[in-house]
Parts: C-alpha cells; structure tokens; sequence
C-alpha cells in the first residue's frame, strides 16, 4: 500500500508547463507552518506526512499538480473537500476569488484556520461537517478539489459545478486510487480524464468505502 496522499508515478523534471506564479508560491510557500512540531524537520522531504487523527498532509509536488490541474483564476470560486492542515487551501486562496473549504473534524479545521488566518487569507469560508454533501447553499462552484479518496463517482459533488468548471477527485478502492478531471462542458455536459495513479485517506460520509 502506498502512503496516503501519495502520488505513485514518478514527476517531470522542472514542471517546465506550468504558470511562473504559481511555482513562485509553491517555492516560497513554508510547509513547517502546516505541520505538528515533531514532523516539522521532514517538511523539505516530498511525500506525506501525518497530521493527526489519521489523517495526511500530501507530498508537495502532488498538491503543486493538482493545483496547477485546476486552472485557477482571480474569478474562481473553489470548493474544497479536505480542510486537513490548511497547506492546499493555501494554493487554492493563493490564486481564487473565494475559498470554501469542508472539513469533518473540528480540531483539524480549527488549526487549518489559524494558521491561515496568521497567513492573512480573508477570502475563505470554513464549514465542519460531512464533505461528501459539498456546500450547496454556495454551488455552483468554477473549481471543486477533493483530498480524500472516493469510493465511486461522487454525483453530488459533480451537481455542484458550474459549467466550464474542472473537478479532480481521486476515486478508487482502499490504498490505490486514479486521480481524475472532471469537466463540465460550457452545455452541461462532463468529460473523464484520469490523471495518475494515487493513494488519499478516505472520505466518509456517502462515498466512502464503507458506512459511517
């Protein structure tokens, strides 16, 4: 089984395709401010690390990616399912207009808020709760990111954006997930890209892998 938050495939060298500005944040961007003291020395090193309550914070350069999958502009409003450490909602405040962001564990949501408070990050909103229901007092959204694996085609996230939007969810059984695109076509329709192969923790609630 490969660790959660893994990307499985090895990466191109130099990310030669994707923008300067977002390379430039992820450079800059101090992975320590996400971690608990006693995984703060192994910040530099790319893969994922443990964050509490079973959960991970994903290695760099698969946060780096999916960040750069979802095209984000000033414009965008992104849904992210996963607060977690607060280190991908930073990319997606980074280059959005507005963040909403579900995290179903309140000592991780509340942690994830300070530090991106302190970060001074004014345009996201924070919900506890299940995140397989999404937020749809606030759909539809240009961007959906999901940092937990889905067992199946999560339907009432898909419902959730907007046309011309991009979703990436991994989706797949326990330990081994394919990463995968979703976008909605300016008519309405979706088309499927899967992207790599890779390994999240689960997420809970109606798509997971099991009942809970």
């Amino acid at each position: 089984m490969i660790p959660a938050g893994y990307r499985h495939l090895p990466l191109s060298n130099g990310y030669p395709k994707m923008k300067q500005d977002l390379l430039n944040f992820f450079r800059t961007l101090d992975r320590r401010l996400f971690l608990p003291d006693e995984q703060k020395p192994y910040a530099y090193v790319d893969g994922p690390l443990p964050i509490g309550h079973e959960q991970t914070i994903s290695q760099p350069s698969l946060v780096l990616e999916m960040t750069d999958r979802l095209d984000i502009d000033s414009e965008c409003r992104v849904l992210e399912i996963g607060t977690g450490s607060g280190y991908q909602t930073a990319f997606l405040a980074e280059f959005a207009r507005e963040v909403y962001t579900v995290e179903r564990i309140p000592a991780l949501a509340e942690a994830a808020r300070e530090r991106l408070d302190r970060l001074e990050y004014t345009n996201i909103f924070y919900r506890i709760g299940d995140g397989s229901e999404g937020w749809p007092e606030h759909a539809p959204f240009d961007r959906i990111i999901i940092t937990a694996a889905a067992g199946s085609m999560p339907e009432d996230l898909v419902a959730q954006l907007a046309p011309g939007g991009i979703m990436i969810v991994p989706i797949g059984p326990p330990g081994y997930q394919r990463l995968t695109q979703i976008t909605r076509r300016p008519d309405g329709r979706l088309s499927t890209d899967s992207l790599c192969d890779v390994a999240f923790v689960e997420m809970r609630g109606k798509y997971g892998w099991g009942r809970h």
